[in-house]
């Protein structure tokens, strides 16, 4: 019995391991303390070398009769993977133990880069501003930093409880005309009452300055239908000089001696859906004004300009093939002028410059993509006046039109618009008035350099009727360039410049036209607005003494709704 409990003792104190745990004074309880060698660790439960990862119920009743010796001989060298990510190299922010080079962020070109961390002592940085998806913004507009009226609690959403309110969409016209429904359809009216100088308002060889004022009323109607569109746009004005203009050692003026000159440019545009490919076209037009001052048809004495209309339309049809767009139109119209009155008393006839045009036209465009469309458009006209012979016995009667082929284009609302080029000829039935002919140049172009400064630039050709014996007519093109600059949301300047010339053909005669123009509008509110003009006018012609030149100041206001 002896030997039995000494070999019994000695087996037991081999397989007992001393720890810490055994000589605590704590009482000993079912948690098991951190440094005790019963403690699984997370690895032990993770590691695939101890076998698949069991539930915790399972995993719990299993581990007391798992051999550690067993577990710990495999584990010997082996390095726990699971659950940790492989290495990638530093990241942007935060301690690395390794002191890895750090990744520096990318900005855009232009971008507001942030201010390194402060150091002792430093103020607390701004923060910078973000847009709505948390990056940094390119720039601060002027706008958000000038000085601005407080707005009530109501309006920036500050009372405690007030529901959210909800933002209105950013008015990309502050100062635009906003306009009133009449029914269906939106109308827009302004008026502009202008005064000030012109230097040579005959522009007469030898200038005579006068004082004038203008007064320049507009109405826009649009419709606002699901279906079918009407159009209206009627602008007119009248500039009115309160003296008349002096003759000089008695000779008649080349201009009247009234120059007051009304102006009017009206036309109402209906389209008809018949289907979503097919639609009914129509425009009614009105046009009323007198020559221009300086043209040689401004007949010698007379007393004031006599006034011509023009009243016309076009009826067609618009078709669409796919990409394909077929339009076509047929147009008249009918021209009138006043009887002229003279210095002397009497008056004079004007009839055989009155006539009535029938004519077509017709245009093809296909669109290439959404940014470019390329088309051809042929026009044809006949006239026939009141009176087959002219006051010099020519017969104006005459047949012509025109064909070009441009492409109109928009890319990204930066650049877009039309331009074209082609040729135009008017045949006569005098043979002794040669062809009017000549290369025919359009363009309509906008480019939006900036979203402060917008660049446009114009150019046409016209062929004109003329009064002059033995001429055909008037071969006129201009070409305008225009700047349009916002120095302020208020504040805006425009700045012209025109380039025209007028071919007699069948004469010798030669005139070039030069117009430089710088606008200054300040707009006050959305209804009131103050505009400046200054514009300096050259005429140089190859004919003596036709040349002029004058200089115009205006300032005035504008009144719109």
């Amino acid at each position: 019995m002896p030997c039995l409990v000494l070999t019994a003792t000695t087996v037991l104190a081999r397989a007992q391991t001393v720890t810490p745990d055994l000589f605590s004074p704590n009482r000993q309880s079912q948690v098991i303390t951190q440094d005790s060698p019963l403690r699984r660790t997370p690895v032990d439960v993770m590691d695939p070398l101890n076998g698949l990862k069991l539930p915790d119920a399972d995993r719990d009743r299993r581990s007391s009769s798992s051999s550690s010796s067993t577990s710990t001989t495999q584990r010997i060298g082996q390095v726990p993977t699971y659950g940790l990510p492989a290495a990638n190299g530093a990241a942007t922010s935060g301690y690395d133990s390794l002191n890895r080079k750090r990744l520096k962020p990318k900005y855009y070109p232009g971008q507001a880069k942030p201010k390194p961390p402060p150091g002792p002592g430093s103020p607390v940085p701004t923060p910078q501003p973000l847009t709505a998806a948390g990056q940094l913004r390119l720039s601060i507009p002027p706008s958000e930093t000038a000085n601005k009226p407080p707005l009530p609690p109501a309006m920036a959403g500050t009372i405690v409880g007030q529901p959210p309110r909800r933002r209105l969409k950013v008015d990309d016209d502050p100062f635009g005309a906003v306009g009133d429904y009449a029914g269906s359809f939106m109308v827009k009216t302004a008026v502009e009452v202008m005064a000030g100088y012109d230097t040579n308002p005959g522009r007469l060889y030898q200038p005579q300055g006068k004082a004038f004022y203008m007064v320049a009323p507009e109405f826009v109607a649009m419709s606002d239908w699901e279906r079918h569109a009407v159009v209206a746009d009627l602008r007119g004005s009248f500039t009115g000089y309160g003296s008349q203009l002096t003759p000089i050692d008695g000779t008649p003026l080349s201009a009247p001696l009234d120059i007051d000159r009304p102006s009017f440019t009206g036309h109402i545009d209906g389209r008809l859906d018949v289907s979503r490919d097919t639609h009914l076209l129509a425009q009614g037009r009105l046009l009323v004004s007198t020559d221009n001052p300086g043209s040689p048809n401004v007949q010698a004495g007379l007393a004031k300009y006599p006034i011509y209309t023009t009243v016309g339309g076009t009826f067609g049809i618009d078709q669409h093939f796919n990409r394909m767009q077929v339009s076509l139109g047929g147009t008249v119209d009918r021209t009138d002028y006043q009887w002229s009155k003279l210095t002397d008393g009497t008056s004079s006839s004007n009839d055989d410059r009155n006539f009535t045009q029938y004519g077509g036209v017709g245009r093809v465009s296909y669109e290439l993509n959404p940014a470019v469309k390329p088309f051809v458009e042929v026009q044809g006209d006949s006239r026939f006046h009141d009176l087959y012979l002219d006051r010099n016995g020519y017969a104006r009667n005459s047949s012509g039109g025109y064909v070009k082929a441009g492409t109109s284009f928009e890319f990204t609302r930066i650049l877009f618009g039309e331009i074209s080029i082609g040729y135009a000829r008017r045949d006569y039935v005098d043979p002794r008035l040669s062809p009017l002919e000549g290369l025919l140049t359009t363009a309509s172009l906008t480019w939006n350099a900036t979203p402060l400064t917008t660049a446009k630039f114009y150019s046409d050709t016209q062929l004109g009727e003329t009064t002059l014996p033995g001429t055909s007519g008037v071969l006129s093109r201009t070409y305008t360039v225009e700047v349009d600059h916002d120095f302020r949301r208020w504040l805006t300047g425009i700045g012209k410049f025109t380039y025209g010339t007028l071919d007699y053909q069948g004469d010798n005669r030669n005139d070039t036209i030069y117009s430089v123009s710088g606008d200054l509008i300040y707009k006050m509110t959305r209804s009131l607005w103050i505009k400046g003009t200054l514009r300096r006018d050259w005429l140089d012609s190859n004919q003596p003494g036709q040349s002029s030149a004058s200089t115009v100041v205006m300032l005035g206001v504008r009144v719109q709704n």
